[in-house]
């Protein structure tokens, strides 16, 4: 059984929460939370259950990692905070804790990431002989193993097109997606964090880079686009009112190319309900969201994968997978070699973890 503590208990880490309590192989050993109204509570009431764990939440990294774990599920929001969020992950390694992750995006294809990022982190492994994972969903499923499954069905591509189209309506984190996105914003407002000049490549064009490595496609180059789409109308959804003149949906994408011609291409749909860009693509029938990965070669294959639940809305269902991605690779990453590993290194049957129990 791995013993395992819990980083962030928010919109994902709720849900890893839940699911390592309710695993009978893992071991819920301590939570970390750095909201006041967090501190002092017991794990099960921070994640929706009535039976007291005994586990109490605590804003002490250093009691954490007294407890000397095997694992820290680390799902605290990192991108705002790149630096500190390097530090924990750090120390963490470096006294020889494994850790899996949603946050810190760019290490979901680890090999295409910075130095910056990469350097501290690689030396932490070093130190403590342990290993750090990164995934979720979009980026992560979507751009790894769904495509990789799709590029199997064929025996040539011509091209490769990985999609989120989603409405972020009933999303409730205007903090940091529908700020980092700009709802709400108007046409004379700065260009919103997410896509200033650079951001959506530094986000997003690892996948198109890595991806090319695994098709031994030469790029000429890789670049970004960006189209946004302002309300006429007042829209009202949970994750925020936009005003006549705001910005309720965003298209944009990361290309790479040959030729001038996209080969290789990573795009988002998002909007804040069906009212928002209704000239853009909308998933097949009512469905709130799909990630979709399109193959134009012999076949031609499209993929859609879309989340259910039936108490959760699709965006929490989305939530629940992203901490999925990681839980279900707990046991594989503490018995790896240190390093960052990426999915790719992981076989495909040691992620089929946590089921029929």
């Amino acid at each position: 059984m791995r013993r395992v503590v819990q980083f962030s208990t928010g919109n994902v880490g709720r849900h890893s929460l839940r699911a390592i309590i309710g695993r009978p192989d893992l071991e819920l050993v301590g939570v970390h939370a750095s909201g006041a109204d967090k501190i002092g509570r017991d794990a099960a009431e921070l994640c929706g259950l009535t039976e007291p764990t005994g586990i109490i939440a605590t804003g002490d990294l250093d009691a954490l990692i007294a407890l000397r774990p095997d694992c820290v599920v680390y799902t605290a929001l990192g991108e705002t905070r790149p630096m500190q969020a390097v530090e924990q992950l750090a120390r963490l390694l470096s006294a020889g804790i494994n850790v899996v992750g949603t946050s810190m995006v760019w290490l979901v294809t680890p090999r295409q990431a910075d130095d910056w990022l990469t350097g501290p982190l690689q030396r932490a492994c070093a130190a403590g002989n342990a290993s750090l994972y990164v995934n979720g969903v979009d980026p992560g499923f979507s751009g790894d193993t769904a495509v990789h499954a799709a590029l199997s069905l064929v025996t040539r591509a011509r091209s490769v097109t990985v999609q989120e189209i989603f409405d972020y309506g009933n999303y409730d984190d205007f903090e940091y997606t529908g700020t980092a996105m700009g709802f709400g914003s108007t046409a004379d407002d700065d260009l919103p964090m997410a896509f200033q000049p650079g951001v959506i490549t530094a986000l997003f064009g690892g996948l198109v880079r890595n991806l090319a490595g695994h098709l031994d496609v030469e790029l000429d180059d890789v670049r970004e686009r960006f189209e946004p789409w302002h309300t006429t109308e007042r829209i009202e959804c949970t994750m925020t009112t936009v005003e006549p003149g705001g910005l309720a949906a965003v298209r944009f994408a990361v290309e790479g190319v040959r030729g001038d011609i996209p080969v290789i291409t990573v795009e988002h749909i998002n909007r804040l309900t069906r009212a928002a860009a209704p000239q853009w693509d909308f998933p097949p029938g009512d469905l709130v969201g799909i990630h979709r990965v399109v193959v134009d070669g012999e076949p031609r294959v499209e993929m859609n994968t879309h989340l259910l639940h039936p108490l959760l809305d699709a965006t929490d269902a989305g939530c629940l997978s992203t901490a999925a991605r990681v839980v279900n690779a707990i046991d594989w990453v503490c018995d790896a070699p240190p390093g960052l590993i990426a999915a790719e290194d992981i076989p495909p049957t040691a992620l089929l973890r946590g089921l029929m129990w």
